[in-house]
């Protein structure tokens, strides 16, 4: 049984989301992560009703291209902040940061943080190396003699163990890939939004071996944000707002470092997380998954619990992940479609669904959304959150 301390029990529901805001999506901004970063910031307290005077609290989190909050305070005329994080660490991170605001908010440190990330990660700082030295794990070091540096390469050796142990197949990615990119073409937001079919997929170039270029997440300029106050003060705001029931995070072995390629830090993670809410799989309505990868989705539907250890897949390829599916899964395209924006526009898109403002792509009655980061790579750790409509 998972061992759930006192305190964290006492977390779920008493801070809130109560914002979200966008920058456009391309593939070249032409301005600063920084002017990027603070546009997001705005369009969040917008969305919310609220000035920037009234906030106290910012948080990000980065590897490679980034706006640090001491950047971003200045430039929004905020001079006296009560609490901010500069977390270091890529997209396994980015579910961490707005669960350590919403712990400083019940803890009473700050009562409104914007949580944010923003990347010119297209037209500058490629996420891929491009712009940059090598990248921080330091298992890379005893690769980078062979050329094995880039996520893609590294990736596609987790999803070549899988499908040798497991089965999974070509098919089974393309069609998540298929589904997510027609989710897209209901998202006025995404970059990608042309309906793409399995046979196109399976057209598409190689990238690194089994991954297609339609495997692969977009390279994005842009920015995205969420603004997290109490629960009680969420309420008198301007939009309906969306509990954070649970945020979790951790780990200890990375996907480069591990005695099985197919298990991720989510295995570990999950339990944690659902105690915390006191919710299981079942009781998920809505599911937006790191998708960095085809592979990353497939592999986290059987890390949270969602089909048994190797049928992620087959699961997949069912329907079970499209909007009238089981559980709709990355109902804005995901990175795969809309843009990259490092894990932050997942939670966003979870707040959408939940708020029931996502449009044509609106799962009806969606109550409860679990919304994932990227399940353990460069770092060992990972960190989720499951969101509740008040």
């Amino acid at each position: 049984m998972t061992h759930v301390p006192k305190r964290l029990l006492e977390f779920p529901d008493r801070t809130a989301i109560a914002g979200i805001g966008w920058t456009p999506f391309s593939k070249n901004s032409g301005v600063s992560t920084l002017t990027l970063a603070c546009r997001a910031v705005l369009a969040a307290l917008e969305d919310a009703g609220l000035t920037p005077g009234e906030v106290d609290g910012l948080a990000t989190h980065r590897v490679g291209d980034s706006a640090p909050p001491t950047l971003v305070a200045p430039a929004l005329g905020l001079t006296d902040l009560s609490w901010h994080l500069d977390q270091f660490g890529g997209g396994s991170v980015s579910h961490a940061v707005v669960g350590q605001a919403a712990l400083a908010v019940a803890a009473g440190m700050a009562e409104t943080v914007v949580c944010y990330r923003a990347i010119n990660a297209r037209s500058e700082f490629r996420m891929g190396g491009t712009g940059r030295g090598l990248p921080v794990s330091p298992e890379v070091q005893y690769q980078a003699p062979y050329g094995y540096v880039a996520p893609p390469q590294q990736f596609a050796m987790y999803a070549r163990a899988h499908m040798l142990r497991y089965g999974t197949t070509a098919e089974h990615f393309g069609a998540l890939a298929v589904t997510q990119r027609a989710n897209a073409a209901k998202n006025p937001r995404a970059l990608m939004r042309d309906p793409i079919t399995l046979d196109d997929y399976l057209a598409s170039r190689w990238i690194a071996e089994p991954f297609r270029l339609l495997d692969c997440c977009l390279e994005t300029d842009g920015a995205c944000a969420v603004v997290v106050t109490t629960a009680e003060r969420a309420r008198s705001l301007r939009r309906h707002p969306v509990l954070v029931s649970a945020a979790a995070w951790g780990g200890g072995t990375s996907h480069l470092a591990c005695d099985d390629p197919t298990v991720t830090a989510a295995a570990a993670l999950a339990p944690r997380l659902y105690a915390q809410a006191g919710l299981g799989p079942p009781d998920i309505d809505v599911a937006e998954l790191y998708d960095c990868f085809t592979y990353s989705v497939i592999v986290q539907l059987e890390d949270y619990g969602f089909c048994p250890k190797g049928e992620g897949g087959p699961y997949v390829a069912s329907g079970a992940t499209a909007p009238d599916g089981e559980l709709p899964v990355n109902t804005h395209g995901g990175f795969l479609s809309e843009g990259y924006v490092h894990g932050v526009n997942h939670i966003a898109e979870a707040v959408s669904q939940l708020r029931g403002e996502a449009g044509d792509r609106q799962v009806p009655g969606a109550e409860v959304a679990l919304s994932t980061a990227q399940p353990g790579y460069i770092l060992p750790a990972t960190s989720a959150l499951i969101l509740r409509r008040a």
